[in-house]
């Protein structure tokens, strides 16, 4: 139904046209997590991507392996200019990351909700009820597991009835739903929902979703509408899922930091 995803970028474009993206995230032992949300972020043309940290007390100030990144503690970070959020990756649970996952559910701004965000809202009915109060657009990406929490059921249940689940969430959450898995459905509000038809068992493996979370925040970050920026974010990430398949000559082994140079190419390649 969609074709290629087509951006625009001025010949005199500087960073703050493309839009500055905050990855609430990365809690001690999972930092890792919120770095691969803002990597993709990054390698998919945000102008400036901040990983916001619940605390910095462990010393990751820095990602050793993309230093463009900017770390800062969540207490600052209304001091940076950050216009689109990604809140959730490696969160954790505490009170710390409540208070800072509040924040992002008040702030006038896009937000993809991901990992230990959904599983917030599925414990605290306050963040539940801030969630569908939102005006700004809001995207939930959960897995089977994270779905099942959210509404309350058992994951066999989820996956014995995809389309009734993505809706129900849709509609108890006031915004528009990426249920991860074989065949994806991407429930929009007011809108059919989509069913995805790229990607391949290579994807069930940590941190892919993280990096889908961050390359559907990226999108929103340069002003790609809600629900176009959740459906190609799907289809570009599974297609660059198949392409690694079909090189390296099976689904064994991928990685979710190999997925995303990959998903900038094929991005790259619609733009020709």
């Amino acid at each position: 139904m969609v074709g290629p995803l087509v951006l625009s970028r001025a010949l005199d474009a500087n960073k703050a046209d493309h839009g500055s993206l905050g990855v609430l995230g990365g809690d001690t032992g999972s930092v890792g997590a919120a770095f691969l949300s803002a990597r993709a972020a990054l390698m998919t043309g945000a102008g400036r991507v901040y990983v916001v940290r619940p605390s910095l007390a462990d010393g990751y100030v820095l990602d050793p392996l993309v230093p463009e990144l900017m770390v800062v503690e969540a207490c600052h970070c209304q001091e940076k200019p950050i216009d689109t959020w990604v809140a959730g990756p490696g969160l954790g649970m505490s009170s710390l990351a409540r208070t800072y996952f509040e924040a992002t559910l008040r702030a006038d701004r896009p937000l993809v909700i991901d990992a230990d965000g959904l599983n917030l809202l599925s414990i605290d009915a306050a963040l539940a009820t801030l969630c569908r109060q939102r005006a700004a657009p809001t995207i939930l990406t959960p897995h089977p597991g994270e779905a099942a929490r959210l509404l309350g059921l058992k994951t066999s249940e989820i996956q014995a009835n995809r389309a009734s689940a993505v809706t129900a969430l849709a509609e108890k959450y006031h915004a528009h739903v990426v249920l991860k898995g074989y065949q994806t459905l991407i429930a929009l509000l007011g809108q059919p929902t989509l069913t995805n038809h790229t990607g391949n068992p290579s994807l069930a493996t940590a941190g892919t979703g993280d990096v889908l979370a961050g390359f559907m925040g990226s999108l929103l970050a340069q002003g790609v509408q809600v629900d176009l920026a959740a459906i190609h974010a799907v289809r570009i990430h599974g297609l660059a899922a198949d392409r690694l398949a079909a090189r390296l000559g099976g689904v064994w082994g991928l990685t979710a930091s190999e997925l995303i140079p990959e998903i900038r190419a094929v991005l790259n390649a619609e733009q020709r």
